[in-house]
């Protein structure tokens, strides 16, 4: 027996109509992105020049910055016309999902950040692709029980900067 779907119509595929509270978390969300990007641009740079030292100094904070910028809902996972699933991307495209999923594989030619550097950088990446990946999973869960929002705190805490002088103990309850 042969199984044949057939096209949809153009009319009937329903418009696409926002979560409560979509535009103020993804207003939230770009916020954090630019954040994170400045913080990521402050690091230091490499002694020498070296082609991971130029790549974290601009293509990783781009590619955060316009990851949390193009956050779309609307990009979810969901039936195509022909009955397939067609996989969302959340609004972020592949090649700065590409940009972000090479963080941990370059980080160990970044021999000149710190180990904490090194895993809020981690943290970053993690974060941001997470964000992503929840919005095409299942957007009005990220959204209405305020994952996203969660998820953004904690690439705020990733990338706070670290007041010199205090001791571990205290900095860690900041």
């Amino acid at each position: 027996m042969t199984i044949a779907f057939l096209p949809l119509p153009a009319d009937d595929v329903p418009p696409y109509e926002p979560w409560a509270g979509e535009p103020e978390v993804l207003a939230e969300a770009a916020v954090a992105g630019r954040r994170a990007a400045a913080w990521i641009r402050s690091l230091p740079a490499a002694p020498t020049p070296r082609p991971v030292g130029t790549w974290l100094a601009g293509a990783l904070p781009d590619a955060v910055e316009a990851a949390m910028g193009s956050l779309d809902p609307a990009q979810c996972d969901r039936m195509g016309p022909e009955g397939r699933l067609v996989e969302g991307n959340g609004g972020v495209d592949a090649g700065t999902m590409s940009t972000l999923s090479v963080v941990p594989c370059v980080l160990s030619d970044a021999d000149w950040l710190t180990p904490d550097q090194h895993l809020r950088l981690m943290a970053v990446a993690s974060v941001v692709t997470g964000i992503a990946r929840l919005l095409a999973d299942d957007p009005g869960t990220a959204i209405l029980h305020g994952q996203v929002t969660r998820m953004c705190a904690t690439l705020d805490h990733a990338t706070r900067p670290v007041t010199p002088g205090l001791a571990p103990e205290i900095e860690h309850k900041l």
